[in-house]
């Protein structure tokens, strides 16, 4: 197509792994420097390292500045990467018959220094049993453990708030969720709302939630816009998919899957 490239005519497919690979049909505008399999690599390299912006570029131009040799500004790269953070829905999962969806606290500032800061893009509220001010992560998981699709809000909002998200697979998943996703005025069809003790495979939620928190420690950032939050949860949510599949989901003699993303500890 006049005027445009593929991704990966640019970039060094062998660097970027499963990223170029996937985005490879991807067209960008001929003037743009980097592709779009590289800027999602770069995406998910911040999600998984977890500092702020700035330490983040200096940390990738001293150890992968020879991959990107036309490596933009930090102020332009950050643009770009808000930009583009939609494609990272190509690392989605597939859905299936039984699903689970749970929400995930995240602080973006300490409850003291609430209001302090004009334009504050986190709200009041409770995560774990204690007050954060920041946002809330939703994910829906397919029975393999791995992120069919995610939603995000302030975190005061009701947990009810993403039934649209859950009601968007009916006819597609059952989706198992706690009794926070009640809502007075009814449940989306494909929703079950298990009370406390009860569909111990939800469990598996717990699990993706603190693999994220103890390697990445997501369960604190530190964005002041809320476009920037988006882009690091999508970033994140990919490099879940992406690394808990680097060597294969093999189910035990159980039939359960054992995720790990420990060793990719940045």
């Amino acid at each position: 197509m006049p005027g445009q490239t593929n991704i990966g005519e640019d970039a060094d497919d062998r660097a970027l792994g499963p990223i170029a690979q996937g985005l490879h049909p991807v067209p960008v505008h001929h003037q743009a420097i980097l592709s779009v399999s590289e800027l999602v690599t770069i995406g998910v390299l911040q999600a998984m390292k977890n500092v702020s912006q700035r330490a983040f570029y200096h940390w990738f131009k001293d150890n992968c500045g020879h991959l990107f040799p036309q490596l933009p500004h930090r102020t332009r790269l950050n643009r770009r990467l808000r930009a583009q953070h939609d494609w990272t829905g190509y690392f989605l999962a597939d859905p299936t018959v039984l699903g689970v969806a749970d929400s995930y606290g995240i602080e973006l500032r300490h409850p003291v220094r609430e209001g302090r800061r004009p334009g504050q893009i986190g709200r009041k509220g409770k995560s774990n049993h204690r007050w954060i001010v920041g946002g809330k992560l939703c994910v829906v998981l397919n029975k393999m453990g791995l992120v069919a699709d995610w939603d995000c809000a302030t975190a005061n909002v009701h947990d009810g708030t993403f039934q649209p998200l859950l009601a968007h697979y009916d006819g597609q998943m059952i989706i198992l969720t706690d009794t926070g996703f009640h809502r007075a005025q009814g449940d989306p069809a494909n929703v079950k709302i298990c009370r406390r003790g009860n569909w111990n495979v939800r469990m598996i939620v717990e699990t993706v939630f603190s693999m994220m928190s103890a390697v990445w420690g997501t369960k604190t950032m530190h964005h002041r816009a809320w476009d920037g939050f988006e882009a690091r949860l999508a970033y994140t949510v990919a490099a879940f998919n992406i690394l808990a599949q680097w060597h294969g989901l093999q189910p035990d003699q159980q039939g359960r899957v054992h995720l790990s993303i420990a060793q990719f500890t940045l």
